[in-house]
């Protein structure tokens, strides 16, 4: 299976989905912030690891409780995921921090910012 084939792209969206729904609903872990996103997933080919970017609105330390948090319910999450998505094997988890939504952010702010002067 080539790493972007469509069964590929599929299992990835799956993945996403269901993590996404573990993060925001099942874990009462109180470091992770409450606006943490599932950016995307890559799951590996041979299905035995995963990247999951996972993107927290808030401040550096926010982040890293976040980020130190999700690596503590692995294997919690790891289980969960099993009984939602239905693979051959079970992926190890790896989180990756995303800054994607708070540049985003940032970028709209600028645009903003110059349009403002511009009205003036």
């Amino acid at each position: 299976m080539r790493k972007n084939s469509i069964k590929n792209i599929r299992i990835n969206a799956e993945v996403q989905r269901a993590l996404a729904r573990i993060i925001s609903g099942e874990i009462k872990d109180p470091r992770i912030a409450p606006l943490t996103s599932v950016v995307s997933v890559e799951v590996a080919p041979d299905l035995k690891s995963c990247k999951a970017y996972i993107s927290v609105l808030g401040d550096e330390e926010a982040k890293e409780n976040t980020l130190a948090g999700l690596r503590s319910a692995e294997g919690f999450i790891k289980t969960r995921l099993a009984k939602i998505v239905n693979l051959r094997n079970t992926p190890e988890i790896r989180f990756v921090s995303d800054h994607s939504i708070a540049y985003g952010v940032d970028m709209s702010r600028k645009i903003d910012t110059v349009i403002g002067e511009i009205n003036e």
